[in-house]
């Protein structure tokens, strides 16, 4: 359960659009505001979230899956979290393992710092996480450089699990092909509860993508976890046997 990579042959990849948001007692305004996301992430204050208000921020979302980003993270946050009916959790990798969910039905991310070692960066290949997410991947204007491109080039091609990263509300068509290209999966935008509609021209030009190069095909899109229904993609099996 969770982000997973798949294989077909009908369908291109695409970048996920998951709204990041503060977490407000006015769960109404948050609905308008992440209007063409796949996903909603709030982030949660260091005091904690209360279970009757993330209920009901998470029904005020228009049937999307939604996650919680802790500042501060534990096990009785993330508990917290999980009863309140989170799909996914957002957790650096220097929080304890006990803090991370032990449903296997919520989503694991794991926050990384793109300029991990090639080892360590190997080693997440075979944890129990579904996606992993780079957060220092732009410039604080919130332009990409070549640089950054170059990290999460590294990182697509070490990783087997899908890739998210942080991005610009402001980023332009050339840069999301870039971004796509080197093999992200999801993008992380900042959303503005007090705009209504401001993720739909990113939501237009994520669209009007070109499919990936040929080959750039290799890890397929990234699936977003529902706690409510498991939605498993059985394995592609080799055609040909060996006698």
């Amino acid at each position: 359960m969770g982000f997973r990579t798949v294989r077909t042959a009908s369908s291109e990849p695409r970048i996920l659009l998951i709204a990041s948001l503060a977490q407000t007692g006015d769960a109404d305004r948050l609905a308008g505001c992440v209007d063409g996301a796949d996903a909603v992430l709030l982030r949660l204050a260091k005091s904690g979230p209360a279970a009757k208000t993330l209920q009901k921020t998470g029904a005020s979302l228009p049937d999307l899956p939604w996650g919680g980003w802790l500042e501060d993270i534990s096990a009785k946050k993330v508990e917290i979290l999980v009863e309140a009916g989170c799909d996914f959790t957002v957790f650096p990798a220097a929080s304890r393992i006990l803090a991370a969910p032990q449903d296997d039905k919520v989503g694991k991310i794991l926050q990384v710092e793109a300029s991990l070692g090639e080892g360590l960066l190997r080693a997440i290949n075979d944890l129990p996480v579904d996606a992993v997410l780079a957060t220092d991947t732009s410039e604080a204007d919130g332009s990409i450089a070549w640089h950054h491109l170059m990290l999460l080039q590294r990182l697509a091609n070490l990783l087997v699990n899908p890739l998210l990263t942080m991005v610009s509300a402001s980023v332009t068509a050339g840069e999301l092909k870039a971004l796509m290209e080197a093999g992200v999966g999801g993008m992380v935008v900042e959303a503005d509860a007090d705009k209504p509609g401001g993720l739909k021209e990113l939501r237009r030009l994520i669209n009007e993508l070109p499919p990936r190069s040929l080959h750039k095909r290799r890890k397929a899109e990234a699936l977003l976890p529902y706690a409510g229904s498991v939605k498993d993609t059985e394995p592609e099996e080799d055609e040909e046997e060996y006698e």
